[in-house]
């Protein structure tokens, strides 16, 4: 199975789902030296395994898949439908209709199924741990698992599952939080604290996610006891990111973030625009019912290249993201990142 420290360069690119994520950044990715990702939210499972063969179809190149853990609490649906009503006139400004808001697993058995079927080289999972026998399951396949945390909590339930490694995810991150339980109250640690205190009783391997835009923040959070760095915001402007127009124009731009439920039902950071003004006082924690009732609104939004009503999902450092093909951009960001620890290691002399 693959371990972290195998990695020539250590780098990870984030799944981020819902479109910025694509075969082609993946292999770009881990072409480069690091390691690429999927992601397998909102996909149907055959979607998914195209993205598969196609990364297989450019690279030789280890690469990764996320999956959504299901959901475990299901939101009432008074609460759904009272948000359903303070949206109606988004729906009416944007000439569609709100989108059913299903409860779903997002097809989650299948695509573990089909995780271990490919023998994917990473399978991560992100709102939660997958189950000990699924785990297993996966090991059979040579599937080495990872597990998005935000607390030493979760951290002990990953392990406890047998995850092979654990992505620490501070609050600076962009997109959703990887919360197990979002319905709950949370302390909201930032990234180098959590990687400190994970480090201090995990005993694997740790991936830090968030907010982490340049070679110098990579070196920061390789001193604070990662063994790799997962890039997320600092990737969404590269032309293999499938990142829509309007959700690039903001990113290039110094912006405002904020955590809401307003797009999906769950937390997640992202920049400030009129649709999180308007609702996020009043989005209820019902995931994934909301993100389905707001998808026809983002959807049209998008296609006017109207960035108002778009989940802009982003870090804390956006701002600090570049345009730049994604193998060019990883290597510097490598070699930013070796030059920074080798000045630090001239300022302490042995």
């Amino acid at each position: 199975m693959l371990r972290p420290s195998e990695l020539r360069i250590p780098i990870c690119g984030a799944p981020m789902a819902g479109g910025p994520s694509t075969a082609a950044l993946a292999a770009a990715v881990s072409d480069a030296g690091g390691l690429g990702f999927l992601a397998a939210g909102y996909k149907t499972v055959d979607a998914v395994a195209a993205e598969i063969d196609a990364v297989r179809a450019v690279t030789d190149a280890p690469f990764g898949v996320n999956l959504f853990a299901p959901p475990e609490v299901r939101a009432p649906d008074s609460a759904v439908t009272g948000y359903a009503r303070r949206l109606a006139a988004d729906a009416e400004r944007y000439g569609v209709a709100l989108g059913t808001p299903g409860f779903d697993d997002d097809h989650y058995v299948a695509k573990l199924e089909l995780m271990a079927g490919a023998r994917v080289p990473v399978v991560s999972f992100t709102f939660g741990a997958p189950r000990a026998e699924s785990v297993a399951a996966l090991h059979q396949r040579g599937c080495a698992v990872w597990v998005t945390v935000t607390s030493p909590d979760e951290a002990r339930a990953a392990l406890a599952a047998g995850a092979d490694a654990l992505v620490a995810q501070g609050t600076e991150a962009g997109g959703h939080r990887a919360f197990f339980r979002d319905d709950a109250p949370h302390e909201e640690y930032g990234l180098l604290v959590l990687l400190r205190l994970l480090a201090a009783e995990a005993g694997v391997p740790l991936i830090a996610a968030g907010g982490i835009m340049d070679g110098p923040g990579i070196a920061a959070v390789l001193c604070a006891g990662a063994a790799a760095a997962q890039l997320g915001s600092a990737l969404m402007l590269t032309p293999e990111a499938a990142t829509s127009a309007p959700h690039r124009e903001r990113l290039a731009q110094p912006a405002t973030t904020r955590l809401t439920r307003a797009f999906s039902g769950r937390t997640a950071r992202g920049i400030v625009n009129r649709f999180m003004d308007e609702h996020h006082a009043d989005a209820p924690a019902a995931y994934p019912q909301v993100h389905h009732l707001t998808t026809p609104i983002r959807a049209a939004a998008r296609t006017a290249g109207d960035p108002e009503a778009v989940n802009l999902w982003a870090g804390q450092g956006h701002a600090l993201a570049r345009d730049a093909p994604a193998a060019e951009l990883v290597s510097g960001l490598a070699a930013s990142a070796a030059q920074t620890l080798a000045e630090l290691g001239r300022r302490f002399p042995a």
